[in-house]
């Protein structure tokens, strides 16, 4: 599996006065869809997490296309793009459920480290988590979804 989706329907706290998605929940949606993304490829964060092995966002960008509207349902197409055993990187692309329009895109980096925020080599460390990272990379150009 190399493009994972996670289907996400608007709720109404998530919105403004207007009915629209407020631009932080999106962010909130990345991490949703990636922690999906890790399940589905059989990384369970809570047991890397039991396992001193941490992955916290180094960087994240969000380009904003259209609004999302209360009662939306949506489509996070999630895409692991670059891993190097240490370091990786995750695409996101938002898609309305109904009318395929693009919501937004973007990317978040991610680091391993342990409890005490030394970086961590998953191929020396954490070999499972390694395996299963490489297997589900994909770094080929083309578009998500």
């Amino acid at each position: 599996m190399k493009i994972q989706i996670y289907k996400h329907k608007v709720q109404y706290y998530e919105t403004d006065q207007m009915g629209v998605v407020h631009h932080s929940n999106y962010i909130r949606w990345f991490e949703e869809a990636r922690l999906d993304f890790l399940t589905q490829i059989g990384l369970e964060y809570a047991e890397m997490e039991r396992e001193d092995c941490l992955s916290p966002v180094v960087s994240i960008s969000c380009n904003y296309k259209n609004s999302t509207k209360f009662g939306d349902t949506v489509y996070i197409y999630t895409k692991l793009t670059k891993f190097n055993g240490i370091k990786y990187t995750v695409t996101y692309k938002i898609v309305d459920a109904v009318s395929k329009e693009i919501r937004a895109t973007g990317e978040s980096n991610h680091c391993f480290v342990n409890k005490e925020g030394k970086l961590l080599s998953l191929k020396k460390e954490q070999r499972k988590y390694y395996d299963m990272l490489v297997s589900a990379v994909d770094n080929e150009i083309e578009e998500i979804a």
